[in-house]
């Protein structure tokens, strides 16, 4: 029993201090990440964060492991609830841009930041990056093509061209509500996919007209 509670302590400690690492990420870099740094933010000791992550390099890759998990649970997740085809493509949109508007992490999207920041930084961290965004993008494809199996969209639909504008929308969200007026990026944002997707369906009252 000893032994069970001291490994639910080590998992809720290794947890708290992955989500602070992925906060810590969006403000001061993902490259900039440190087992110091991180535990000057948590008030521990490095030597406990030590027990669980071996260098530096081990922290940052299971960093975007844990971003992944957030991706996963907040963006997700809710939008698998929605019915195949246009709506849920755009309940997928517009949990991500919930996502950013509650502001979650104190810098933005981590996946935004560290596209720019890794993109000429050859190494294990960039790789593990560039497969989680090749995952979401191969995701987001794939909703897609349920919207053309399912007759929602057209049989002759460019797939990777609309996934590739839809993340585009997403990402200059994320980017220009940092500096800009953030209501508007993201209500531009959501316009521009329902938009999109309402010239696109044979159905158009899937979807409502104008912006929540």
């Amino acid at each position: 029993m000893t032994v069970d509670g001291r490994l639910a302590r080590g998992e809720r400690t290794r947890a708290a201090a992955l989500d602070a690492a992925v906060a810590l990420a969006t403000e001061a870099g993902l490259h900039g990440l440190s087992l110091a740094q991180l535990a000057d933010t948590l008030g521990v000791s490095k030597s406990g964060l030590f027990a669980h992550w071996r260098s530096k390099e081990a922290l940052q890759l299971a960093a975007v492991d844990r971003a992944v998990e957030q991706w996963q649970e907040r963006i997700v997740a809710p939008a698998l609830a929605a019915p195949r085809g246009v709506r849920r493509i755009r309940a997928l949109h517009d949990a991500r841009v919930d996502f950013y508007a509650a502001r979650v992490l104190p810098g933005g999207c981590f996946f935004a930041n560290t596209q720019f920041e890794y993109n000429v930084r050859p190494g294990p961290v960039r790789d593990r990056l560039a497969e989680a965004y090749g995952q979401w993008t191969a995701f987001l494809e794939r909703l897609v093509e349920q919207g053309v199996e399912v007759g929602e969209l057209p049989a002759d639909l460019d797939v990777a061209q609309l996934a590739y504008e839809i993340d585009s929308l997403g990402m200059s969200a994320a980017m220009q509500s940092r500096m800009l007026d953030p209501d508007a990026a993201y209500r531009h944002a959501r316009r521009g996919v329902l938009d999109r997707l309402r010239a696109l369906c044979p159905d158009p009252t899937l979807l409502p007209e104008g912006n929540r």
